[in-house]
C-alpha cells in the first residue's frame, strides 16, 4: 500500500506581470522600441499613437489618476524641494548650494544621439544559433540567459546551478545535460571561445574549432601544451615544457605559432562599426542646477483601441469574440503597466544616482565615489536584482561623455585623508603608471603599490595585482622589452 508523505517546500513563483516587467526593465532603448512594435503586431487590441504635448504637467498632484492611456503624456519633475522631502540629511559630497531636478520628456531633442540600427554581438551569436538544427524558441531563451551572465570579456563566471535556477523561475526547466549541450553550442559559434570558464578553456576551444587549419602533428603538440603545460606556457617557461614534450624544436615552434594566432579576447571589437549609443538619460548642469531627462527617443505610446472597447460593451456581439477581446485586453493592460513600471523604475534609479554621485555629474569622473547596488536599492525601495537589470545596457549622457549606468557602481578604498576613492579611479592610475613605465625595467606590483601610496592611496599589493589582472595587464617580467 503506497504511503502518503507530507512535505514542506519553499518555492518562488512569479506572476506573468512580474516576469514581463522584469523582461522589459532590462531592455535598452532600441530593443524596447522593437518590443513595442512586436507586441502591437501580436495583440490586435493595442495600437500606437504619437505622444507630443506642449504643456508640462506636474505629476505630484496626479497620484489618484490611473489611466493607462495617459502614461506617456506626462512630464515628471523632481525639484530640490521634493528631493528634500524624501531625505532630511544632505548626502556626503553634495553641494549644499546646488540644485537637482529630474524631468521626463517624450518630445525629440536635437541634442540626443541619433542611433544607427545594428545587431549587438550577442544578437549576432543568437542569429547563428537559430540557424542550427534543433534550435527553437526554448533553446534560444536558454542561450539568452547564458549570454546574459557573461562578463565584459565574455567569460562565464556564474555557476551552472545559479543559471539553471534562474531559468526555472521563468518556467523553463533545464536538465544539467541540456544546459551543457547548449553551452557547448555557444562556445563553438563564430568567434569560438565565448562563454568559456577561463583562458585555458577558451584557447582549447579555439584550437579545436580551427583543427583543420593545422597539420596533425602541430595540432597534437599545441593541444598538449595548452592542456598539460598551460602554466609553463603562460609564464613563458618554454625550455621546461619543451623538455617534457620531447618533440623537435621546429615542430614545437609551429605549435606555439598556432597557439599565439588564437584570440584570447574574442568579441571584444565585434560591436565596432560607427554606430552611436542612444543614451537613456541626459544629465546637464546649468545655472548651478543638475537636471536629468529620461529619453524616450521614439515617443511611442500604446493604448487600447477604442473600437474593441465598444465591441465589448455590445450585448449582441458573439460570446467567442468577447472572450477573445477580454483575454487580449488583459494582456494589453499588463504590457502597458509593465512599460510604465519600467519608466518609473528608471526614474528612481537615475534620481538616486544623481544624489549619490552628485560630484561626478558636476565635476567629472575623478570625483566618482564607491557605490554599491545595495545602497541604491535601499534608496529606491527596489530589489538589488531590479537595480542590476535597470543598470544593464542603459546609458547616461553627461557633460563628460556617455557612461553605462554600471560604471557608477563599484567598490572603493580609503585615502590617507580618510576619503573614499572609487576602484575605477585606482585602476586608471595603474593604467597610466604602466603606460609611462620604462619598458626595459617595468614596474612590479610592489612598485605600483608604493607609487599609489605616494598619492595617498592605502592599498595592498595583492589588490593591485587583482586590478592589474582584471585589466589584462601582464606581470612585470612579461612586459619587459627583450629586443
Amino acid at each position: 500500500m503506497p504511503g502518503i508523505k507530507l512535505q514542506q517546500k519553499q518555492k518562488t513563483q512569479l506572476s506573468a506581470q512580474q516576469i514581463l516587467s522584469s523582461q522589459l526593465i532590462q531592455l535598452p532603448l532600441l530593443n524596447l522600441e522593437q518590443r513595442i512594435y512586436e507586441e502591437v503586431q501580436e495583440n490586435p487590441l493595442l495600437e500606437l499613437e504619437e505622444a507630443h504635448r506642449d504643456t508640462v504637467a506636474d505629476n505630484q498632484g496626479d497620484s489618484g489618476s490611473s489611466g493607462n492611456e495617459d502614461m506617456f503624456d506626462s512630464v515628471d519633475r523632481f525639484r530640490k524641494s521634493t528631493l528634500n522631502e524624501r531625505r532630511e540629511e544632505r548626502l556626503p559630497g553634495e553641494n549644499p548650494d546646488g540644485r537637482m531636478s529630474f524631468s521626463y520628456d517624450n518630445s525629440p531633442k536635437e541634442r540626443f544621439f541619433q542611433a544607427v540600427q545594428h545587431d549587438s554581438f550577442h544578437e549576432t551569436l543568437l542569429k547563428q544559433l537559430a540557424l542550427q538544427e534543433g534550435i527553437g524558441l526554448r533553446e534560444i531563451r536558454i542561450a539568452i540567459e547564458i549570454l546574459g551572465n557573461l562578463d565584459n570579456d565574455e567569460y562565464l563566471t556564474e555557476k551552472d546551478e545559479v543559471i539553471i535556477e534562474s531559468l526555472s523561475l521563468e518556467d523553463i526547466e533545464v536538465s544539467r545535460k541540456e544546459f551543457e549541450s547548449m553551452l557547448q553550442k555557444i562556445r563553438f559559434l563564430d568567434p569560438p571561445g565565448i562563454a568559456a570558464r577561463n583562458l585555458q578553456g577558451r584557447l582549447l576551444i579555439q584550437l579545436k574549432a580551427g583543427e583543420g587549419r593545422y597539420g596533425k602533428k602541430t595540432y597534437e603538440i599545441a593541444y598538449r601544451i595548452l592542456h598539460d603545460h598551460f602554466d609553463d606556457f603562460l609564464h613563458r617557461r618554454f625550455e621546461r615544457f619543451m623538455r617534457k614534450i620531447g618533440e623537435p624544436a621546429e615542430q614545437v615552434e609551429e605549435a606555439l605559432a598556432a597557439i599565439t594566432s588564437l584570440d584570447p579576447h574574442p568579441g571584444i571589437f565585434q560591436d565596432e562599426g560607427g554606430h552611436y549609443v542612444t543614451p537613456d538619460f541626459i544629465v546637464t548642469y546649468e545655472n548651478n542646477e543638475l537636471t536629468a531627462v529620461l529619453n524616450d527617443r521614439s515617443s511611442l505610446s500604446v493604448k487600447v483601441s477604442d473600437r474593441y472597447q465598444s465591441l465589448l460593451k455590445n450585448r449582441k456581439a458573439p460570446k467567442e469574440e468577447k472572450q477573445f477581446i477580454r483575454q487580449n485586453l488583459q494582456k494589453a493592460g499588463e504590457f502597458i503597466s509593465a512599460i510604465e513600471a519600467r519608466r518609473q523604475t528608471l526614474i528612481k534609479v537615475i534620481e538616486a544616482l544623481m544624489k549619490r554621485q552628485y560630484e561626478f555629474f558636476v565635476s567629472g569622473p575623478d570625483r566618482l565615489v564607491p557605490l554599491g547596488m545595495k545602497t541604491i536599492a535601499a534608496d529606491t525601495g527596489l530589489d538589488i536584482s531590479t537595480i542590476s537589470r535597470a543598470a544593464n545596457g542603459k546609458y547616461v549622457q553627461t557633460r563628460f561623455g556617455v557612461f553605462e549606468l554600471k560604471y557608477f557602481f563599484g567598490s572603493g578604498l580609503s585615502t590617507e585623508e580618510g576619503e573614499d576613492l572609487s576602484s575605477k579611479i585606482i585602476r586608471q592610475y595603474i593604467v597610466e603608471m604602466v603606460g609611462s613605465e620604462n619598458p626595459e625595467n617595468p614596474l612590479s606590483d610592489d612598485s605600483l603599490t608604493e607609487l599609489l601610496l605616494k598619492k595617498g592611496i592605502r592599498i595592498a599589493r595583492r589588490t593591485v595585482a587583482k586590478y592589474r589582472e582584471q585589466m589584462h595587464i601582464p606581470v612585470a617580467r612579461l612586459r619587459r622589452k627583450i629586443f
